[in-house]
């Protein structure tokens, strides 16, 4: 007799719901504010309500959704705390990831986030700025990777929907013109990367995060 039974269908669409939800606010289908009703997104996903409140309860965990016993649960907005909180917290950690990747340096890594960073560029002259995000995501995402510190990718993975959030608005913020600029900040901040320079690599990412942040802080104080 197997030591586990297979997983209830109800989990399986519980996690496909998530993804699903997930997928749809990262892009921007679902606006902060956009309100979330389960028998709704149920009724439109083909599912019953039970995996669409376990997912609504996950994205909850990730900072991507607010919920309230009284008012039901909607895509959660971005504050001049969030961002600072997210900002600083972005610093203090990629700091740490770049000298990481500096120490684990290889010709196979340089390789991988130049391709990522080349994909971003053609992206950006095209106007593309879902694919821009898509990469920048990735690239960031890349770096965790090849920090190889298990823990560090623990917390990433709970801190990665906040992120992810973070990234995507100072995408939407970019002007066309600014959309291939950013890209090219990432080629530099590969550069210093692979400058093997320590404080190269932590300044120039500090930098990296900062423009972003002020980028969005823009965007909020005009709202």
């Amino acid at each position: 007799m197997p030591l586990l039974q297979p997983l209830p269908e109800e989990k399986n669409l519980s996690q496909k719901v998530f993804e699903r939800v997930r997928e749809a606010i990262l892009a921007g289908e679902l606006p902060p504010g956009s309100r979330l009703v389960e028998r709704r997104l149920a009724l439109e996903l083909d599912v019953s309500h039970i995996p669409v409140r376990e997912a609504l309860a996950r994205l909850a965990d990730e900072g991507l959704v607010e919920r309230n016993a009284r008012r039901g649960s909607w895509v959660a907005g971005l504050t001049h705390e969030d961002l600072d909180e997210i900002s600083s917290l972005r610093v203090l950690l990629e700091q740490f990831v770049v000298v990481r990747v500096q120490e684990r340096w290889s010709e196979a890594s340089e390789q991988r986030l130049r391709a990522l960073v080349d994909d971003m560029r053609k992206a950006a002259a095209a106007g593309d700025v879902d694919r821009v995000r898509q990469q920048d995501t990735m690239f960031h995402e890349a770096l965790w990777q090849l920090a190889e510190h298990r823990t560090l990718l623990e917390l990433a993975a709970k801190l990665r929907g906040r992120i992810n959030s973070f990234l995507r608005a100072a995408t939407l913020a970019l002007s066309r013109d600014e959309l291939e600029l950013h890209a090219m900040s990432h080629a530099e901040l590969l550069d210093a990367i692979a400058s093997g320079v320590p404080r190269r690599a932590r300044r120039a990412m500090e930098a990296h995060i900062m423009i972003a942040t002020e980028r969005v802080r823009a965007t909020l104080d005009a709202s």
